[in-house]
């Protein structure tokens, strides 16, 4: 009898058996005997492919920044997990916030890797990450309201450098100073502007306009001249200058109209360089200097509802009576955590941590999807240099030898997990 029960056992497993044998243990084998082939596959290469993986420079890179997201990833996830699963607990609405956070494990990583390529954008109006940065940073530093606006024809301004201009020669207590400037489309001039005044004439002081000169053409527009059509500039800062030393400022009215104090009677009238520089344009979070952890950011955006599901209900396990033993004891909310809740947690956030590592090990859709092509070097991982060797410059050799050494990196960390449940069960 005992003999029928195994041979119905085993024809039971046997499906499962030979879909495991093909689709894990025939590529594993495959995998390690090309791995010591040459690119063609007919010359035996020995150790060559393997020792390429520590010359090979793309390798290198890949090898680097798998480190750094063993490191960071599975540690940031899990301790957000820990945090959402702690702060959700009591709450009513903690159930949809756990939701909320989950949802994003239902999405694959393609749709999550083209979602982020958007958020990431450069451009603040189409990528949210840059939209919040620029709105944040325009709150404390404004940017520019005319980064374009340069002399025209015929100015009486001339360059300074460093992108300020100033007048090419001094002005006169009582003589009204013009300040034409071109180069601000109309539809893009500040909300503030009003329609550009001739300044008036002041004993004793300077006084002047700064306005956008725009002229269509001939007979269309006074050239140097304030028409009725013309916006000031408003907000423009005014400097005046004698022997290199500010001994004057002003800022242009919503007329452009500005006035100076007699001190700056025989001075230049410099524009400084502040008042036409570039709009903050936020960060480049897929240059070569951030698009690692912006791409990190991502994965921990889809992994920390698992971390948080896994840990919560390792959280509902937890004997509410030491909890409120502590809180009796005088132990706050903060000791409670840090020397109860965490380390009775220990055992399912070692689990969790262990997995996302894993998980981390072979990342690949993610940084193909969402790093661009003049980032991509600098994003590389080994799954990701896998599928570069083997597909895009056909060296299935090194790509068998990269694979190998991936299987060799997860076996310790699944060894561990596999040791670590087992030790759980027998408890």
């Amino acid at each position: 009898m005992t003999g029928t029960r195994k041979a119905v056992a085993a024809l039971f497993l046997l499906p499962a058996l030979v879909l495991l044998g093909a689709l894990v243990v025939y590529p594993i084998g495959y995998s390690l005997v090309r791995s010591f082939y040459d690119q063609s596959g007919d010359g035996f290469a020995g150790f060559d492919n393997y020792r390429a993986l520590f010359t090979d420079d793309g390798v290198r890179a890949a090898l680097k920044n798998n480190i750094v997201w063993v490191v960071f990833a599975p540690a940031v996830s899990t301790a957000l997990g820990l945090i959402f699963a702690v702060l959700t607990e009591r709450v009513r609405w903690g159930t949809a916030f756990k939701l909320v956070v989950f949802m994003p494990m239902a999405i694959s990583m393609l749709a999550a890797g083209i979602i982020f390529r958007l958020v990431y954008d450069q451009d603040p109006d189409k990528g949210v990450a840059n939209a919040v940065w620029v709105g944040v940073h325009d709150t404390f530093a404004q940017s520019s309201a005319f980064p374009k606006a340069h002399p025209g024809r015929q100015s009486p301004l001339e360059a300074a450098g460093g992108g300020a201009f100033v007048t090419k020669e001094p002005v006169r207590a009582g003589e009204p100073v013009m300040l034409p400037l071109v180069g601000v489309a109309p539809d893009v001039m500040p909300d503030d502007a009003k329609r550009a005044a001739a300044p008036e004439a002041e004993p004793g002081k300077v006084t002047g306009t700064t306005w956008q000169d725009f002229t269509r053409g001939k007979g269309v527009g006074t050239l140097g001249g304030v028409d009725a059509s013309e916006l000031g500039y408003p907000g423009m800062r005014i400097e005046a200058v004698k022997d290199g030393e500010v001994v004057a400022s002003a800022k242009a009215a919503a007329d452009g109209t500005f006035t100076l104090p007699a001190a700056a009677d025989g001075a230049l009238l410099r524009l400084p360089a502040d008042n036409f520089k570039e709009p903050y344009n936020g960060l480049e979070w897929l240059g070569p200097s951030l698009v690692t952890p912006a791409i990190i950011g991502a994965y921990v955006w889809m992994w920390a509802g698992f971390a948080m599901v896994l840990i919560a209900a390792g959280l509902a396990g937890v004997p509410r009576e030491l909890l409120e033993a502590a809180r009796v004891d005088g132990a706050g909310e903060w000791q409670v955590f840090r020397k109860i809740t965490v380390p009775l947690l220990a055992p399912v956030l070692a689990v969790v941590t262990v997995t996302l590592m894993i998980n981390v090990l072979k990342v690949f859709d993610l940084v193909f999807i969402i790093a661009p092509g003049s980032s991509q070097d600098d994003a590389n991982v080994l799954a990701l240099e896998l599928y570069r060797k083997g597909f895009a410059v056909d060296q299935p050799g090194i790509a068998s030898a990269i694979a190998v050494f991936l299987l060799l990196l997860v076996i310790p960390v699944m060894w561990f997990n596999i040791r670590r449940l087992r030790r759980e069960v027998r408890r």
